[in-house]
């Protein structure tokens, strides 16, 4: 008897390994590839190392901060960061919830739902440098947008949009909207679909409006992902550099307007001799940015008793 209860105690304690050995690999990848690239950036962003310094390199502590807040180039790349992500956040979420409210009314009977909804996610396919050469021939000064206004008369001399910082930006947020709202609708319309109908019917048999069903159902309901939606869109947008480099000369011209904080890191990063812990600095404040405006986020958008 006692054999048996021990070879039962035994295969007990080993079946609780199992979530340990099937845990195992994600934990491994997660600190080889995620958990120590960030904490090394933290220590890279506290010495002067360079490309080619090898061992040779100074802890300076917070002196790459120091000069980091005294560069106006620092100032300018965080406030374009958040102003492109507000021009491009704002009617990405709009528009996604107008068209996720039409797709899933079911008074409306909407046809093609899936083939609607594969049109807007396609865009976020597309590599981004394809996107960033098709749009700089698009609004080139006599590229295909400045034909159109002038046959139809709207203006009378081509414009030069990539010489006006204004255009550029709102160019800028546009093809970030255009290629990150499709999936916005996927998010939105699956939150939608998971509400349960007879909230609807019962707010159908009490007299309220469509308007009412929508402000005091659907928005309550959608918090978990519209909260979602919100901070990996910020997250996201606070790393933008793709587009902004790729769409000029990669050095956010025109003055600067589209000079993001990850253009300036890889400008820290590349000029002269290839300073790392500057440009690590920069990702550090990326990364505190990020994290203090995600808490705050989650701190108004959390679930209240």
């Amino acid at each position: 008897m006692r054999g048996i209860s021990s070879k039962k105690a035994h295969s007990k304690i080993s079946k609780n390994y199992y979530g340990y050995i099937f845990t195992a690999p994600f934990i491994i990848i997660y600190v080889a590839f995620s958990l120590y690239p960030l904490l090394y950036t933290f220590y890279l962003s506290m010495t002067n190392m360079i490309v080619m310094s090898g061992s040779n390199y100074d802890f300076v502590g917070f002196a790459n901060f120091r000069q980091l807040f005294e560069d106006d180039f620092f100032v300018t790349s965080v406030a374009n960061t958040w102003k492109i992500w507000l021009m491009n956040f704002i009617p990405q979420l709009g528009i996604a919830m107008l068209l996720s409210v039409w797709f899933m009314n079911q008074r409306l009977k909407i046809r093609f739902i899936g083939l609607w909804r594969t049109v807007y996610y396609l865009p976020n396919l597309l590599m981004p440098v394809a996107v960033a050469a098709l749009y700089f021939n698009l609004f080139h000064m006599y590229g295909p947008v400045n034909q159109v206004l002038y046959r139809l008369g709207i203006i009378d001399a081509p414009i030069d949009f990539f010489r006006s910082s204004w255009w550029t930006q709102s160019i800028v947020a546009y093809i970030q909207w255009w290629m990150w709202f499709g999936v916005t609708i996927l998010y939105i319309m699956a939150g939608m679909s998971s509400i349960s109908p007879t909230y609807y019917e019962a707010a159908l048999v009490d007299g309220a409006s469509s308007w009412k069903m929508f402000t005091n159902i659907t928005l309550p309901l959608l918090k978990p992902v519209l909260t979602y939606i919100l901070v990996t869109s910020l997250a996201g947008g606070m790393q933008m550099f793709d587009i902004p480099y790729l769409l000029t000369d990669g050095r956010g011209s025109p003055n600067r307007s589209i000079m993001t904080m990850g253009i300036l890191m890889y400008m820290r990063f590349s000029s002269g001799k290839g300073f790392i812990g500057a440009g690590a600095s920069v990702a550090v404040m990326i990364f505190i940015i990020t994290a203090i405006s995600s808490f705050i986020i989650m701190r108004l958008l959390k679930e209240k008793d």
